[in-house]
């Protein structure tokens, strides 16, 4: 929610993940995070490679004619596929699976009764990056590269190892661009990927690193160092009011002044 919540005159939060498994979307719908993909329907979403900009909106009281863009919203994509989308007739669909299923099986069968676990969109082996240059994976690296590729974008890395090649060109490509920025998080780098990728690019400006086992744990990155989500107006209009009451200020000073 850190990363999603933002002004209306901003981009979307564009998440990308190499898994396969369901946790970001389960911590979404946690959250109260709606996220944006590229299927479309509510009983058996298909796939679709269509790029219309989908977004929520919502009609303020007593505005007509002025939509605005609703809170809490992100768009999403697994780039290497997920658990839960199976390939049938010639199209990709998304059935429905419970988060910890013991076992796929029942539910793939249940589909069209034919299908079997060769039916899942996931390609976790060593020839990944050729198939990612086929349906649906090559949409996906579109988004990919849409969404970093241009002036202003940065991108968040969490976990990261620099491992997939056919990520790593993209990238490079975006970091071609001067005003572009990544940010790399992780616990470490024991196979040297990460510092490769930095010296090989020749970007080192454009590009921070945290490193350690510190800020690597997702719990401590959100409660040290994530701001805040600005969803939360109570506690942002709480600290302008003592702000106005110079309470914030005598604050500051004081601890920036022990021996007074």
């Amino acid at each position: 929610m850190s990363f999603a919540s933002r002004t209306a005159t901003r981009d979307r939060l564009h998440i990308f993940t190499t898994n396969y498994d369901r946790i970001i979307e389960i911590g979404a719908e946690l959250a109260g995070l709606r996220l944006i993909d590229r299927f479309i329907g509510t009983i058996s979403p298909i796939f679709r490679s269509s790029r219309l900009e989908v977004d929520y909106h919502y009609n303020p009281p007593g505005i007509r004619g002025e939509p605005r863009y609703l809170e809490g919203v992100a768009r999403f994509t697994k780039l290497h596929g997920s658990l839960d989308w199976i390939e049938s007739d010639k199209t990709i669909r998304r059935i429905g699976v419970p988060f910890g299923a013991s076992s796929l099986e029942p539910f793939i069968n249940e589909f069209d009764g034919e299908s079997s676990y060769e039916t899942l969109m996931i390609y976790p082996n060593s020839v990944k990056d050729r198939e990612t240059a086929e349906y649906p994976y090559v949409e996906l690296f579109r988004d990919l590269a849409a969404a970093t590729c241009r002036p202003n974008s940065t991108l968040v890395t969490y976990g990261y190892s620099f491992g997939d090649e056919h990520i790593n060109r993209v990238i490079e490509d975006m970091l071609t661009v001067p005003s572009t920025h990544v940010v790399i998080i992780a616990f470490g780098d024991p196979l040297n990927r990460i510092e490769t990728f930095i010296r090989e690019t020749g970007r080192g400006a454009q590009i921070t690193l945290l490193l350690g086992d510190h800020l690597g744990d997702l719990k401590s990155l959100v409660d040290n160092y994530l701001p805040k989500p600005a969803i939360d107006k109570t506690t942002i209009r709480m600290a302008e009011m003592l702000k106005q009451r110079g309470v914030i200020r005598a604050e500051s000073s004081e601890q920036g002044n022990p021996g007074e």
